[in-house]
């Protein structure tokens, strides 16, 4: 009995010791598996618009539009306005036009009621861009070339003259003023006179220009032609 009783206080020991020990572990093994409490993530469309409402922020957008490099130029504005032209010549109504700018020679033929019937058109360009203060002239011959001063009763000392006759229906007002004794408003009551009656039909008719008398007539016709 005495033996048995020795070796019990060790082994009650070490019982306790064990307890003890299975104890801790179990307590270990509460507190780790415990529930803790999860923080709910941000939402990415809150952050996203955020970005969004501010520009100035990091990553948003810019508010002013930025030229893409190697992008080609943007074209050019369309031409704005009106121009002024004079139509003359075999058309239903000769006269001054004023179209859109950026008109062509058929908008200018248009405006003036069409090219009468029979009207040889070919060395009209219709589609050419008409320039402000320009003439078309239709179904009458060109104006030939103005060159040096000419000789003779017909000239004047210093002035200078066309080597041809000169057509009054489609000469400029700078190719009149070439003509003895026609100066700038002459010039222009020639071409006003014109554009009334839809050209010159013949020569004659250059009588009934304001500021030309028979002498200036006399000068004038060799010069000329309708």
């Amino acid at each position: 009995m005495r033996i048995r009783w020795g070796l019990a206080p060790r082994t009650l020991a070490a019982l306790a010791l064990v307890l003890v020990a299975a104890v801790g572990l179990a307590a270990f093994h509460f507190w780790s598996v415990r529930p803790q409490g999860v923080r709910a993530p941000e939402t990415v469309e809150a952050g996203a618009a955020a970005v969004a409402g501010d520009p100035l922020r990091a990553g948003g957008a810019d508010p002013v539009p930025r030229p893409v490099a190697g992008a080609p130029p943007s074209p050019p504005p369309e031409p704005a306005g009106e121009i002024v032209v004079d139509v003359s010549g075999k058309v239903h109504r000769p006269g001054v036009q004023r179209l859109p700018a950026g008109s062509r020679v058929a908008d200018a033929l248009r405006a003036a009621g069409g090219v009468r019937a029979g009207t040889d058109v070919t060395g009209l360009n219709r589609a050419r861009v008409l320039m402000d203060g320009e003439q078309v002239a239709v179904g009458l011959p060109q104006a030939p070339a103005v060159l040096g001063a000419i000789g003779g009763a017909a000239g004047t000392p210093g002035k200078a003259g066309p080597a041809a006759p000169l057509s009054l229906s489609v000469a400029t007002k700078e190719q009149l003023e070439t003509l003895p004794g026609v100066g700038p408003v002459l010039a222009q009551h020639i071409i006003d006179h014109r554009t009334e009656n839809g050209g010159f039909r013949s020569v004659d008719e250059l009588r009934q220009v304001n500021g030309i008398g028979d002498r200036r007539f006399a000068d004038l016709r060799p010069l000329v032609q309708p």
